[in-house]
Formats: C-alpha cells, sequence, structure tokens
C-alpha cells in the first residue's frame, strides 16, 4: 500500500496480515477491533486518529507520526517503532507487552492503564510523561530519563539510579520503599 488517502476513513474491524504501508496518510482514521498482524508502517501518518480495541501485532513503525493519536484498549504485542514521533499520543488501557521504544521521544505522550511488560524502553526520553497504573514488569530502562515522570501506581522494574534518570519522579508511598530498598538500604519505623 503505497502513498494511499486513508484520511478519516474508518478501518472498521478490517484486517491486514504482513502488507507494507508507505506513506499512508491515516491523519483522522478511526479503528474499533481492526487486526494488523506483522504490518511495516513507513512514513504512516496517524495523526489525529482514534483506535479502541484494535491490534498491531508484531508489527514495525519507522519515522510514523503520532501527532495526537489515541489508543484505548489496544493491543500492541511485540511491535517495534523506530524514529517515530509520539507528541501528544493518549494509550489507555492495553497491552504494549514485548514493544519496542528504544530511544524514544515519550516526553508529551500519556501512557494510563497500560502493560508495558518487557517492554523496551532503552534510552527513552519521559521525562514529565505521565506514565500511571502500568505494569513495567521486566521493562528495559537502562539510560531512560524519567524525570519529572509521574509513575504512581505503576509496576517498576528494579530501577539504578546509576542507570535511570529519577530526579523529580513522582511515585507513591510503597514504589518509594520498593526503590529505596533496590537501593540497598534498611527500611524501618
Amino acid at each position: 500500500m503505497r502513498s494511499a488517502d486513508w484520511d478519516s476513513r474508518d478501518l472498521g474491524d478490517e484486517e491486514h496480515t504482513r502488507v507494507l504501508f508507505t506513506e499512508v496518510d491515516m491523519t483522522e482514521a478511526t479503528s474499533a477491533a481492526a487486526v494488523f498482524t506483522e504490518c511495516v508502517f513507513r512514513g504512516v501518518r496517524f495523526n489525529v486518529s482514534s483506535h479502541a480495541d484494535s491490534a498491531f501485532l508484531n508489527c514495525t513503525f519507522v519515522r510514523c507520526s503520532f501527532f495526537d493519536a489515541t489508543f484505548t484498549g489496544c493491543k500492541l504485542v511485540g511491535s517495534r517503532f523506530d524514529d517515530c514521533s509520539h507528541d501528544l499520543m493518549k494509550v489507555g488501557g492495553g497491552d504494549w507487552s514485548f514493544t519496542g521504544l528504544p530511544g524514544a521521544d515519550l516526553r508529551r505522550a500519556d501512557f494510563a492503564d497500560v502493560r508495558l511488560r518487557e517492554a523496551d524502553l532503552t534510552g527513552a526520553r519521559l521525562a514529565g510523561a505521565p506514565v500511571r497504573r502500568c505494569d513495567l514488569s521486566g521493562a528495559w530502562l537502562h539510560k531512560a530519563d524519567l524525570s519529572g515522570c509521574d509513575l504512581r501506581g505503576s509496576v517498576l522494574p528494579p530501577l539504578d539510579p546509576a542507570t535511570v534518570e529519577l530526579r523529580g519522579a513522582v511515585v507513591d508511598p510503597a514504589q518509594a520503599v520498593a526503590l529505596v530498598t533496590a537501593l540497598g538500604l534498611e527500611v524501618r519505623s
């Protein structure tokens, strides 16, 4: 699929398997229960699009734009993002486990109630972003910038302040105890 205009298209419950989408305009497109399996998206514009209960399984996104895109209850398990822009992207619920976002600029993205188990966030920039009530168990956060990030209610992997920027991050009391314990300190009342 090359240079197609899917602007404002209702993708409904369409299914696409192993399709290469190049320079497709999906601005303001909507999907409900659509399934994309092992697809590659190159230079696709997902701007202001809205996806609910849809799946992008083991897909690859290269130089795609997700400006103000919304993903609600979507499954992106095993998908990879390379050199994409995520400004004002909103992710609510869903499963993004094993997703690769290394080096991604997510400072203006919003994640809430998302399963991000074993996601690759190596070097990701999340400074100031809300990442509330997310499951980050086993996530790779080496060299990630979580400064000023709102992490309350999220399940965090062991964090090493020598390899993860945490200055100003907002955590709840249980997370604070886990972080202090991970540093080898002993918490007593």
